[in-house]
């Protein structure tokens, strides 16, 4: 393919060189969404099944009584309104209202005030945990393997060249689990109505022979980024892009990156949980504060992102005021 040099931010800052591939961006037309957001039959079934399964399994029952009282009062009386996302119940953690419906409009305020929707099966579902799994860049860990595997040219990254095929990757079935996704067909449309605004976004990870290996989608509001799933076909291949999002989220100025929910990838990275009541105090500031909307473009190749030292200078700091504490 025919080349090009882009001139670059290395390490936050410093310009450089490299070559890039000129890469044509996939077409978003209806007619490929209406092929992609698809649900067959066997795959309802399933999912039903399977989220019963979840919710009956001994460490999640004792909150199916909470949740059929709420399902049930908002079928009897509906509430469109948003919910507080402080009064969300304890059992089961963290619900906090019935997603009647899911307009644009209705999604964004959402993530401004902190709840994101979520369901396996059943009505959709207003969230709002006790603990939010939240990065702060200057807390992002990068494995010296993980680096090695940055600079060795195996992969590109880019965003929002194929936003569709990224979120249905993320529906998709993963080796060694079970097939239970909250990524359906109307979680789909409402997350590609917002990447059309310009305001979720994709990064794709592709490997040498241009198969996209790796992937990703979350949604801005303000200066404030929410992760939503990753996907990878090729060992660490979502880890390569994550290194990327955030590399970039940290140069535009973004407060945080949240996960959500935590576990042994998010946990790896830097991600650490912060109560409720601090999430929603730094969300507060940082949905005022300006994001970058509109297409995203990169600006650093995978070799200047493997050099990147998250927060060294402030950990060197708090290292060296550690030894001089008196014991």
């Amino acid at each position: 393919m025919p080349q090009r040099p882009r001139i670059i931010g290395h390490l936050l800052d410093e310009p450089v060189t490299f070559q890039t591939e000129r890469l044509s961006f996939a077409s978003h037309g209806v007619d490929r969404r209406d092929a992609l957001f698809r649900e067959s039959a066997f795959e309802r079934i399933e999912r039903w099944t399977l989220a019963l399964a979840w919710v009956l399994s001994p460490k999640r029952i004792a909150g199916l009584p909470g949740m059929l009282r709420m399902c049930a009062r908002e079928a009897l009386a509906p509430d469109y309104a948003l919910p507080d996302p402080e009064r969300a119940l304890v059992s089961p953690p963290g619900l906090a209202g019935i997603a009647h419906d899911l307009p644009l409009t209705k999604l964004i305020e959402a993530y401004r005030r902190g709840l994101y929707p979520l369901a396996h099966a059943g009505p959709l579902k207003w969230w709002s945990p006790p603990a939010r799994a939240v990065l702060f860049f200057d807390e992002f860990h990068m494995s010296s393997k993980l680096r090695k595997l940055m600079r060795q040219g195996r992969y590109t990254v880019t965003f929002d060249r194929d936003f569709e095929a990224v979120i249905r990757a993320c529906a998709g079935r993963r080796a060694g689990r079970w097939h239970l996704t909250w990524i359906t067909p109307r979680i789909m449309r409402a997350y590609a109505e917002a990447f059309d605004a310009g305001l979720a976004h994709s990064f794709e990870v592709w490997n040498k022979d241009g198969q996209l290996v790796g992937g990703g989608y979350g949604l801005g509001t303000g200066a404030a980024f929410s992760s939503e799933s990753q996907f990878a076909h090729e060992a660490n291949a979502s880890k390569v892009g994550m290194a990327v999002l955030n590399w970039h989220l940290a140069k535009w100025r973004y407060r945080f990156n949240d996960g959500k929910l935590t576990g042994p990838l998010l946990q790896s990275a830097g991600f650490r949980e912060i109560p409720r009541s601090e999430f929603l105090g730094r969300l507060a500031g940082a949905v005022l504060a300006p994001g970058k909307a509109g297409r995203w473009q990169i600006e650093a190749d995978l070799a200047a992102v493997s050099e990147w030292q998250p927060g060294g200078a402030s950990r060197q700091v708090n290292a060296a005021r550690t030894r001089r504490s008196p014991a």
